[in-house]
Formats: structure tokens, sequence, C-alpha cells
């Protein structure tokens, strides 16, 4: 009976060893600091910042926490080997001792309950075998299983896990809500990204003289071309010019500032001010908003991140841009994420990339390299295909890609010339403007090269040069700059009505409703009807030139001109009040 016990022990004890040594050989890789992709990845950006110190101390942190681990890792492996030999010796002893015991020994005559005794032995000794073998084996087979890292498997969660080496305390912020995000206008063209707000009900026409429709006017005291952003009760806008370059926060029902924060001695940004037109001037790009911080970029490759209220998070410079105008191209985001399309310099420098930076510290989450030049499409950003998407033009090519993780999706060979128009989806398609050439639908569902395969359809009617094409989803208006307005049928690209208002529009119109607002860069506003027929509804003068596009949110449309930010509509007092909760 004690050798059975024994052989019961030991079987036990070695079957703890295994499931240990296995449970250490998933660890493994986790905690080599020679195969871990998250330092990699870190040290990867810090060649990209050299003198980032924050950056140092996170990989020297992580480090000494993976070599802890791993030696913890090490010593636990040699004690369980030799508790695993131990285990096996004395199982192989009390087996060999129970067998001993249970031998047949040499008798003249044997009884018919020694012999039933010996052969229950042998099949229990015999199941026992069995089981170790099943185990053993088994073992074995899981020991060959590659082993999945059980460190952060998300920029987030790293992102987590070095701040709490760090010694911070990262609270969990909810994002915004779908219905959140369409009720406000935080990025380049709305939340849609086709300039189409569905309930805006703005006055038909306003007067800066009189006052009529206007809810208040506030000067600006700094040049900037980007468009507002609105969420809440606040409207964002950038501006600044070689020396000083600067974010604006306003109240969206009386137009009074709230606050206003300089960006500047960012490290890494071009000590030399850049020599741009100022036709682009230093604040063309459209700043952008997930509902939880503003994100600002210059045409110098600064880019900075504040809270709602202002606060300073982080300020980091992308690199000197490789071209004339500098950096035009408008923000984005996805969830907490920050898209930049930094496009610059020639296709064969390989300069041009992009990113997508995490909202809250600005590090990398994802960076993809791009083999083109200067572009100056803002990128879309949407659901479509049921995967969310990132459309950017630049070069001959429209390319998708994956807002997770940044592979590339599917792409067009459709585009020539100098790229400005930016891409939009809507309904089924994503339209891709070729500037002053050919308007193309694409279907979003490809892979690949879908040159061949995923046009729907493509018209040479109106093709802007400049300005973006908007849609409600049944029609698509296309606007020229020397004023030309095409209207087309989104199911198939057929012009519909050409209609010319001889006035210059450098500005990327809106629809607000069943109207379509036009605003010229010397002060003239047309509003059409968006129908099937050309229909000028009003036509007036503000009597400052407009090259930013209108922003529409809690019952305000919102104008930027060359000299004030205005405020236009009648909303109700509670719709305010509610947009400030």
């Amino acid at each position: 009976m004690v050798w059975r016990r024994t052989l019961l022990v030991a079987v036990v004890l070695c079957g703890l060893a295994l499931l240990g040594l296995l449970g250490q050989h998933f660890r493994a890789q986790a905690y080599d600091p020679l195969k871990s992709p998250q330092l990699e990845a870190l040290k990867r950006q810090l060649l990209l910042e050299p003198k980032n110190e924050q950056l140092k101390t996170d990989i020297r942190q992580l480090d000494l926490v993976l070599r802890q681990q791993h030696f913890r890792h090490q010593a636990w492996t040699q004690f369980g080997t030799w508790f695993l030999v131990v285990g096996t010796v004395v199982l192989v002893l009390a087996a060999k001792s129970l067998a001993h015991l249970h031998a047949r020994l040499p008798t003249p005559q044997t009884r018919a309950d020694d012999t039933e005794r010996a052969l229950a032995t042998a099949h229990q000794a015999r199941r026992w075998a069995v089981g170790v073998g099943i185990v053993t084996g088994g073992a074995f087979l899981l020991l060959a299983v590659p082993s999945k890292t059980r460190l952060p498997a998300t920029p987030g969660e790293l992102e987590r896990l070095l701040a709490q080496l760090r010694g911070e305390v990262i609270e969990a912020v909810d994002l915004p809500t779908a219905a959140e995000f369409a009720a406000n206008w935080p990025r380049f063209l709305g939340p849609t990204g086709n300039a189409f707000a569905s309930n805006a009900t703005p006055p038909l026409k306003f007067d800066l003289a009189s006052g009529e429709g206007v809810l208040w006017r506030t000067p600006l005291s700094v040049p900037g071309f980007n468009s507002p952003i609105i969420w809440s009760n606040r409207v964002y806008l950038s501006g600044g010019d070689a020396t000083n370059r600067s974010v604006f926060c306003f109240d969206l029902a009386t137009g009074d500032p709230v606050w206003q924060r300089t960006v500047a001695n960012v490290p890494g940004s071009p000590t030399k001010p850049l020599d741009i037109p100022e036709s682009t001037g230093f604040a063309a790009s459209t700043m952008a908003t997930d509902g939880q911080r503003v994100y600002v970029m210059f045409a110098n490759g600064d880019l900075a991140a504040f809270t709602l209220d202002g606060g300073p998070l982080w300020v980091r410079n992308l690199g000197t841009p490789h071209n004339h105008y500098g950096h035009a191209i408008s923000l984005a985001t996805w969830q907490n994420r920050v898209i930049v399309q930094f496009d610059h310099g020639e296709a064969d420098e390989n300069i041009s990339k992009l990113l997508a930076l995490d909202g809250a510290s600005g590090r990398v989450a994802w960076e993809k390299p791009r083999a083109f030049g200067s572009s100056w499409a803002s990128p879309a950003v949407a659901e479509a295909a049921g995967k969310p998407q990132i459309l950017t033009l630049a070069g001959e090519w429209a390319v998708a890609y994956l807002a997770t993780d940044g592979s590339e999706l599917w792409r067009a060979g459709v585009l020539h010339g100098e790229i400005a128009p930016s891409p939009i989806f809507i309904a089924s398609y994503a339209l891709i403007p070729s500037p002053a050439d050919t308007l193309y639908a694409v279907r979003p569902d490809g892979s690949g090269d879908v040159t061949k395969t995923h046009v729907a359809w493509k018209t040479d009617e109106g093709i802007p040069d400049i300005t973006t094409p908007v849609s409600n989803g049944e029609l698509a208006f296309t606007v020229l700059t020397h004023g030309i307005v095409t209207c087309h049928d989104l199911r198939d690209g057929a012009p519909l009505w050409e209609h010319e208002c001889d006035v210059d529009i450098n500005a990327t119109p809106a629809i607000a409703g069943d109207r379509l607002y036009l605003l010229g860069t010397k002060g003239t506003v047309i509003v059409m009807a968006v129908a099937r027929e050309a229909r000028e509804l009003a036509r007036f003068d503000l009597g400052e030139g407009m090259f930013a596009s209108p922003a529409f949110a809690h019952g305000v449309m919102v104008i930027r001109t060359v000299k004030s930010l205005i405020g236009v509509g009648n909303p109700p007092a509670a719709t305010l009040e509610a947009s400030r909760s």
C-alpha cells in the first residue's frame, strides 16, 4: 500500500511540474527583452525622436521590467525542471517496487484468487503507464505550440502599462457615441466628411450691416484658411504666421473668446521660418476633435493636442514639409486616434507617410510609408463596406487603409495632376475627383488594385480643381474655382444641370437641409436649391472674403471670413443649453 500511495503522489507531482513548466513556456516569449515587439516599437520611435527624454525613460523602464520577469522565469523553469526530474525518479522507483511486490512467486500450486489479483494489478499498472504516457505526451505537444505574449496587445494597453511604470494614473474615457459625433462638426466637412448637415436650417439670407440672421460676429486677429470645427458649445480654429501660431476657442452661443493657446518651442520644429506664400499661409489645415481632445497641425509640421478646455496635452514636430506651400492637409480622427496624412516631397524620396497617433499621448499607434509626393487632399474616414476605412489621394492613386492597423485595403489608379480636391464616402461609393479631369465613383469593397473592377461610373463634366465634391446621398455637387456649379445624379454620375455663379469660389460648399451654400472669395454668398433643376434661391454680399468651408451644429451655422468668425441662425436657447452638457 505504501508504494502504491507513493506512485500516486509521484504522478500528481510530475503532473504539477509539467503544468508549471508549460505555464512558464507560455510566458517565455512575453518576458524575453530581445523578442518584445512593444520594446522594438519604442526603439523605432526613438530613431524618429532621438531627443525625446520621456521616450528614453519609457524604454529603460520597460526593458527593466522585461529583464526582471525574464530572470524570474528562468529561475522558476530551472526549479520546475529539477522538480520534474526528482518526481520522475520517485515515480520510476515506486512503479518498480510496486511491480516487484506483486511479482508472481514460484509455488507448487496457485489459487484462483491469487491469479485474479495478479491480473488486476497488472491491468492497473498498464492503466497508470498509459495515463502517465498521455500526460507526458500531451505536455510535450503543448510545449511545441508557439507561445503568445502576455504583454499588451494594443498600443492603448502598452500606453497604460508605461503610464503605470511612470506612476501615472490613466482614467478610462468613454468615446462619444455615433449620435454625439453626428450632432457636432468635428472635422473638415463635418461628421460624415461630405459637408452635409441634414437637419440644419440656417436663414436663407443674412447681413452683417443690419444684423439680419446674424447671431454674433467676432473679429479674428490672425490669418488662417482652415475651416472651423464645432463640439458641444465650442468652436475651434487655428491661425498664425511665421512667428506665432495658435489655437482659438469660442463660445458657440455668443461668439465670445473662451481660450487661446500658442503652439511654440516644439522639439524638432524648424528654427528657420518657412517661406510659405500668403495664399496658403501657416494655418491651412483644418483641426479635428474626437470629442475628448482637439488636434491642430501647422504648415511647418508642428502637431499639438489640447483638452476641450484648453489644457495642453502634447506637442511634436513630424518633420519639415518638403514643398512650396507647407503642410495643408486637414486632420481626421478615428476613435481615440488622430489621423495625419503627411505627404510631401517627391515620390522617389520616399518620405511621405500616413500616421495614426494615440490622442492621449501623441505616440504613434501605427505608421505606413507612402511612395507618393506632395498632396493637398485631406483623408476621408468612414465605415465603408463593413470596415473603418481611411481614403487618401496622392500621385496617381487613391489608396484606402484599414483604420485599425493601417493595412492597405484597396487602391485605384485614377488620378492626374496636382491633387487638391479631397475624396468623400457617400452611399455605397467613394467619390474620387481627379482635378479638372474626371470624377470617379468607386465601390469600396474591393482588395488590391481595383482600377479595372470597381469603378461604378465616371464623368468628365464639371470636375473641380480645388474644392471637394459634396452630396446628400442622392445628388452630388461640384464647384469650379471660377464659379461653375454642376449637379450630378449619384446613381450614375450623369450631369443634371450646370450653373454659372460669376464669382470665384475656393471654399468647398456645404449642404444644409435642402440648400447648397456657396461662399465666394470676395464675400458673395450664393444659396441654391438641392434639386434636380438649377434654382438660385438667394445671393448677397457679406463684404468679407471667404476661403473656408462653413460648419453646422446645434442650430448654428459658423462661417470664417478673412476678418471674422460669424455665427448665423436663430437657435432656441434650449438647444444651446443642451449642447453645453
